[in-house]
């Protein structure tokens, strides 16, 4: 699309039942590629931490982390909408703390909006971000930040209580002026309450069909790693990573036989130089 998606666009989209689609994309040429496909929106994520700067989980990744990569992709994806992470505790400290780091991805990382884990507990750190003019995207479910004090990578939502919490949660977000919400390893008749309980779209990775988009991770999308662990919510396009690894191998062996660079790789000179520089008794 010639001109990003807004906000009212996405709106009107949930209205009409026209799904959303996301993916994460953390440098340029990715997000050149995901722009060139028509994805509609982009998320720069602070899985950053796990699939590109190889941390177990994304509470190492910085906010100059995520203001470095958002700037590449902004670069890469000019004409997407670009939503940036805030990545571990820089939403939590303090309201001061939460809207410098949130100015700083717009400024800096020239983001359109901002993701924030949590929800009832972050709602007034949202609202804060919105009267100050930064749209803000919700994450709740599964929130990789709290993945220690959930207990792990499980499923959320599987009983009365805390499907009753996650959509308070929801609610609490549409309130505080979020204009979306990522629903994380929710199961899929919970995901579907809550995307019709509010009037803002939800946005799904492992929350089943009843949602307003889908969001999934670029390397896992085609299976850009060593080794590629299978997720059951994760559907894969291509094997990337075999290609990839399967030509520098091939690039290995020509180098170590002699097959490359052959002669249609090299640059010729002209032979009255030749002369001059080794035949001719040119100093050198």
């Amino acid at each position: 699309m010639s001109q990003p998606l807004t906000i009212t666009k996405m709106k009107n989209m949930k209205e009409q039942r026209q799904p959303l689609t996301m993916l994460t994309a953390y440098d340029y040429p990715s997000a050149r590629l995901a722009e060139e496909a028509g994805i509609d929106m982009i998320l720069v994520g602070d899985s950053l931490g796990n699939v590109v700067l190889g941390y177990d989980t994304t509470i190492p990744v910085t906010l100059d982390d995520m203001v470095y990569h958002a700037r590449s992709v902004a670069r890469g994806a000019q004409s997407t909408f670009r939503v940036v992470d805030m990545p571990f505790m820089t939403a939590r400290i303090s309201r001061e703390e939460t809207l410098r780091g949130a100015a700083r991805m717009m400024q800096e990382g020239h983001a359109h909006a901002v993701k924030i884990e949590g929800g009832e507990d972050i709602a007034e750190e949202v609202a804060a971000c919105v009267r100050a003019g930064i749209p803000v995207m919700g994450h709740i479910g599964l929130t990789p930040q709290s993945v220690h004090q959930l207990g792990g990578f499980k499923v959320q939502g599987k009983w009365e209580k805390e499907a009753e919490a996650l959509i308070r949660d929801a609610k609490a977000l549409e309130q505080a002026g979020a204009f979306a919400v990522v629903l994380e390893l929710v199961t899929e008749p919970l995901a579907e309450a809550i995307t019709s309980s509010i009037g803002i779209p939800t946005i799904g990775i492992g929350a089943g069909r009843g949602v307003d988009g889908q969001v999934l991770v670029f390397h896992d999308l085609i299976q850009y790693a060593s080794p590629y662990r299978p997720k059951r919510f994760v559907k894969t396009y291509a094997d990337v990573g075999g290609t990839i690894r399967e030509a520098i191998g091939q690039y290995v062996g020509d180098v170590r036989s002699g097959a490359f660079p052959e002669e249609k790789h090299a640059f010729p000179m002209e032979s009255v130089i030749m002369k001059q520089l080794y035949g001719g008794g040119a100093a050198l």
